[in-house]
């Protein structure tokens, strides 16, 4: 990869146009308060937001990840995150898998402290004035690369005061333009009793689905190389988290776009760089060879934990303990 072209480059944006895989109809994400996002642009446009930034984050990460092992896919082994075990040796969760990555209630909340102690430690000095965020990024680097890439924020006032936050390197949305309801409904048969108390689970339910239709649906993602400059991590550790992070992209696209059962979805044409001009995206495959090399490169360099994934042991806390007893209780009462 050219990383010349991105020297002094504040940001690089990449834009893909998607298509629903089958039909024309799709299924926007929706929020409970609200429903689909819908929004007007101010010469009438109605648009749609298909996909939020959080949820194209999650789905980045997720593209990485093999299910069937419970592991980051086997070509990306070696890059640091926070693994959580029950106490008999079974995986639990992860920092990967987490919404709040290593902020996590299960790597910081439970009974085994090594992380939270870790954190503590390497935190020193951190707790008053202002936060250096070369020191914050280094330390997160060491233990989740990814957290690097997508953010995090360490609330928990005994780790500097709960100041210490990364914003997001690489975000991603997806919008839909020149919008259109597609309406339909169906119903819950049951078979047995037709006109069952349906507060209850059972009777026949109809119900109302909207879905959407588009005149274009198109995918934006923005890696901030400008933050990532002021990270001052090196030149492997900055080139891993470019080549990692195109990788993320290029990942989701062709792999994890199946949004919901009622969003599948395709690029159409190709993956398009925006800004700066010139430079070109590697394949897939490319930028995975390059993450390859250069996770040996930092591993050699000692940038990461070692051995990279670190471990802790997940039993609830006091107040966990406390509130499971507490319902336990209710349930003997009833």
């Amino acid at each position: 990869m050219d990383y010349e072209k991105l020297k002094d480059v504040p940001r690089l944006l990449l834009e893909a146009e998607l298509k629903p895989l089958q039909g024309e109809r799709f299924q926007p994400t929706g929020f409970a308060d609200l429903g689909a996002a819908r929004y007007t642009l101010a010469d009438g446009t109605e648009m749609l937001l298909v996909e939020s930034t959080q949820s194209v984050a999650n789905r980045m990460e997720m593209a990485c990840w093999d299910e069937a092992e419970e592991d980051l896919i086997q070509e990306l082994s070696g890059l640091p995150y926070l693994q959580v075990i029950l106490p008999d040796g079974r995986k639990y969760t992860n920092s990967v898998l987490e919404s709040h990555r290593i902020n996590s209630p299960y790597i910081l909340e439970g009974e085994d402290r090594t992380v939270f102690d870790l954190l503590k430690k390497e935190a020193l000095g951190m707790e008053t004035g202002p936060v250096k965020i070369s020191l914050l990024a280094k330390l997160i680097l060491k233990y989740d690369v990814s957290a690097v890439i997508h953010g995090v924020f360490l609330a928990k006032k005994e780790l500097a005061g709960g100041r210490l936050r990364m914003s997001r390197l690489l975000s991603g949305f997806v919008e839909a333009k020149n919008i259109r309801n597609a309406e339909s409904g169906g119903v819950k048969n049951d078979r047995v009793n037709p006109s069952g108390d349906t507060k209850q689970g059972f009777g026949n339910v109809p119900f109302h689905r909207t879905e959407f239709t588009a005149e274009k649906i198109t995918a934006y993602f923005n890696l901030d190389l400008a933050l990532l400059r002021g990270y001052g991590l090196g030149e492997k550790a900055t080139k891993l988290l470019i080549a990692l992070s195109l990788f993320k992209v290029c990942r989701f696209l062709s792999t994890g776009l199946r949004l919901r059962t009622a969003c599948d979805l395709q690029v159409q044409g190709s993956l398009n760089v925006t800004k700066p001009v010139g430079f070109f995206l590697p394949s897939e495959k490319e930028l995975l060879d390059e993450c390859k090399t250069l996770i040996a490169s930092c591993q050699t360099e000692g940038l990461f934990a070692n051995p990279p994934i670190t471990e802790v042991t997940w039993k609830p806390g006091k107040k966990e303990k406390k509130q499971e007893a507490s319902e336990s209780n209710e349930e003997n009462e009833e």
